[in-house]
């Protein structure tokens, strides 16, 4: 560990437990720490609670500033965060995609704005609660930093840092990483912060827990359309095994690998109804409506431009199952550019599409037109528009948006 001593920290002090502890480590190494609460937003009607989280979170903070004896204030970031995160996810429902606001609000707000607004105030890092882990080495003569999985792996945050870059991690600290959450709170209770039990905060970034029905509806119309179920005889199913290439080294086998399902209305029968196509998920379960099936219906795929729905019995339906996906070149950012694989070259990845989800084996292939990611075996409910996040071992290297 560098000498802590003359450098500048500024601690991201969201008013929870992992910020809180992070901002006491920091001082007990020796660093000037300055707390700062970011407001991001400042619109309580679609929350489904009653009361408004960031006045008690921003409260909180506060209090663990005093407590520990550093700077505090509030940083509004609220028109920011609503033209680069908000807008985003109308945007992406609205085109029929599945955004990801906090690997969005990581690399645009926290790691971007806020990084920005504490350097011009004279900090050498910014500092938060991830479960997230740094290292440094030199290679070639240059440092190069690398984003590590959290030790709790229960906890583990490094997907939502899939988009950042080499040069806003060079200037990112986290002082939890090493750390499991039981330890945490036990290094809150022991220093008495206010944010020792608090329950971990829950919704979007900043935002807080949100009726996203209610919160879409804000900008996005509703549209009277049908659902139509895809059984697991469709002739669809058929076409697709028909249209298999027969080399299986070539270009166009790996991009029909990759290919995600889509039906036409006369794949199916009509079951249902809905309020816009735009409203829902690849995946999603709840919110249908739609009763009196032997299994429970999800959504396999979305069709935006005629408004319709294609659903399908269980979580195992062919429908919702993939191969392997695409990222366009312009939905790629590396985290470690030195390991991202060269023109028409592999790379052997683990990999996830989801927080939370257990990480897989698959291949990324650099191909003219974009990447392709083929899986060793076969995933489920693989969205257009999340995040597709890249593992060497423990360390995230990059990531890509899946496309349509």
């Amino acid at each position: 560990m560098e000498n802590a001593v003359g450098k500048t920290v500024v601690v991201g002090l969201s008013g929870g437990v992992d910020s809180s502890v992070s901002a006491l480590l920091l001082k007990e190494q020796g660093y000037n720490v300055i707390g700062i609460f970011m407001r991001n937003w400042n619109d309580p009607t679609v929350l489904i609670d009653d009361e408004c989280p960031w006045v008690e979170d921003s409260n909180d903070a506060m209090m663990v500033a005093d407590k520990l004896e550093i700077p505090f204030q509030t940083l509004d970031l609220s028109e920011q965060y609503k033209q680069r995160i908000v807008d985003y996810m109308f945007s992406e429902y609205e085109a029929g995609r599945t955004p990801n606001p906090d690997v969005l609000c990581n690399r645009e707000i926290k790691f971007d704005v806020f990084l920005k607004a504490a350097l011009k105030l004279g900090a050498d890092y910014v500092a938060t609660g991830h479960y997230c882990q740094k290292n440094e080495q030199i290679i070639d003569g240059k440092a190069i930093f690398s984003l590590i999985a959290g030790a709790d792996k229960n906890k583990d945050q490094s997907y939502f840092l899939c988009q950042i870059t080499q040069e806003q991690l060079s200037r990112i600290l986290f002082p939890i990483g090493h750390l499991q959450k039981h330890e945490v709170r036990e290094l809150a209770h022991r220093a008495g912060l206010i944010t020792a039990g608090k329950k971990d905060s829950q919704g979007l970034c900043f935002i807080g827990k949100i009726s996203l029905p209610d919160f879409l509806q804000r900008r996005l119309a509703t549209k009277k359309g049908v659902v139509v179920e895809i059984e697991k005889d469709s002739p669809v199913f058929k076409r697709r095994k028909d249209a298999k290439p027969t080399d299986e080294t070539s270009e166009e086998y790996l991009k029909w690998l990759c290919e995600r399902w889509h039906f036409v209305k006369e794949d199916g029968s009509v079951i249902g109804e809905h309020n816009g196509a735009h409203f829902y998920t690849v995946g999603q379960r709840r919110g249908l409506n739609i009763g009196g099936k032997p299994l429970p219906i999800f959504v396999l795929a979305i069709d935006v431009s005629n408004n319709i729905i294609y659903v399908g019995q269980g979580e195992k339906h062919r429908g919702l199952s993939g191969t392997g996906l695409f990222m366009n070149h312009s939905d790629i950012s590396f985290v470690r550019e030195d390991l991202a694989p060269a023109l028409n070259t592999s790379l052997r990845v683990k990999t996830r599409i989801r927080y939370r989800q257990p990480l897989f084996e698959a291949e990324l292939f650099h191909r003219h037109d974009g990447y392709y990611l083929v899986f060793d075996n076969m995933q489920y409910a693989v969205a257009p528009g999340q995040f597709a996040a890249f593992y060497i071992n423990a360390e995230l290297i990059g990531s890509g948006a899946i496309a349509p």
